[in-house]
């Protein structure tokens, strides 16, 4: 098949779960023999222009096409995806595959031409607080005509399929996100950058954004009884006033390091050299952190909401959503019990990776499809 993906930002990339994705995907669909385009948006690194990465043609056998976009908060996304839809409408493709709601607001034009159209919701993005009124309504927009025209929608847990059924009254297919098996990392870098060693920080790693939460865990940790130090490895995406409030929120406390974005050998060494692993969120659609903390076998804290608590299971620790002192009794629990954590880590990689794999996602994906 002739494949085109659009909605995301750049692959390869690590600026937010949904790059993680289309990148997977693509690169095992290639590898099937299938033609693939990935649809990718001009512009710089979402955290800063010192993370730009060479600009591509082709990656691991997919083909890369690069978009303008208008680089302002909450129209970027748009601009970029509407000159994709027009290109991909315009092009020899059987599908054409959306990522996220904002950008299927103009897959009515694609249909108009005779391709397939197959959305992936990876998350109910209107919820996000990040987002101004403007950038909201048109998302809305994109979810509406998702609903209403698309020929395939995949989600990534119950709760948004649940969701499309009581609105809309849509069907949908769940595929969730798959994790790669990994080798852990001694901590050589991060103790050279940060000063860290193994087992001595509780972590977090995402993008700073609201929905996820890391207030909650900044004001958790400074009631805290530990030597522990807590690190929030992540850049900003689309909220840099969020991430300032935090980092006023942690002044004055030196064991609250804030890494920035990071990628390669850091961001393995901080997955495996962990003692806990915590995920605040208020609104998930399936976290790809947590799936990937998981991976590198790491005791995980998370917020009670469904999308968390569903991949965790009894593997993990969950706490009420948004409960500041139901955080601090579980963190501070786990910093007093070695043996506990232990435990969770013991069986948290050969859990999630026996549950959770590509291959699979990339097979049911194919199917939504109508190929193998």
């Amino acid at each position: 098949m002739r494949i085109a993906m659009l909605g995301h930002k750049r692959v390869p990339s690590r600026e937010g779960g949904v790059e993680i994705v289309v990148a997977e995907l693509a690169v095992r669909m290639a590898a099937k023999g299938h033609q693939v385009t990935c649809y990718n948006r001009g512009g710089h690194h979402v955290s800063g222009r010192e993370f730009d990465g060479e600009k591509r043609k082709e990656f691991q056998g997919v083909r890369l096409k690069t978009v303008p976009a208008i680089n302002i908060k909450g129209i970027a996304a748009m601009t970029a995806s509407a000159f994709a839809s027009v290109c991909a409408a315009f092009g020899r493709y059987d599908v054409v595959h959306f990522h996220t709601e904002g950008p299927c607001a103009t897959l009515f034009l694609t249909k108009l031409f005779g391709k397939k159209c197959v959305v992936t919701v990876h998350g109910l993005d209107h919820q996000r607080s990040k987002w101004g009124r403007l950038a909201r309504t048109y998302i809305l927009l994109g979810e509406k005509c998702a609903a209403k025209y698309a020929d395939e929608i995949i989600v990534l847990s119950r709760g948004v399929q649940e969701y499309f059924k009581a609105h809309y009254n849509r069907e949908t297919r769940l595929i969730p996100n798959g994790v790669t098996p990994v080798e852990n990392k001694p901590a050589d870098k991060i103790r050279q950058d940060y000063g860290l060693n193994k087992d001595d920080y509780i972590l977090y790693l995402g993008r700073i954004t609201p929905e996820k939460g890391i207030h909650y865990l900044i004001e958790a940790y400074q009631g805290l009884q530990t030597d522990k130090k807590l690190v929030i490895a992540g850049g900003a995406s689309d909220s840099d006033d969020y991430f300032e409030s935090l980092k006023k929120m942690a002044a004055g406390n030196e064991k609250i390091l804030f890494t920035g974005f990071v990628q390669g050998q850091t961001l393995e060494e901080l997955y495996s050299n962990a003692y806990l692993y915590v995920l605040p969120s208020d609104l998930e659609g399936m976290p790809l952190s947590l799936l990937e903390a998981m991976s590198y076998g790491n005791c995980c804290v998370v917020s009670d909401i469904a999308e968390n608590a569903d991949v965790v299971r009894d593997h993990g620790l969950t706490f009420l959503k948004g409960n500041v002192q139901s955080l601090r009794n579980c963190l501070q629990t786990l910093c007093d019990d070695f043996l506990t954590v232990q435990g969770y880590k013991e069986t948290a990689a050969t859990f999630i990776c026996s549950q959770y794999g590509w291959d699979e996602s990339t097979k049911l994906t194919l199917k939504a499809y109508g190929g193998s």
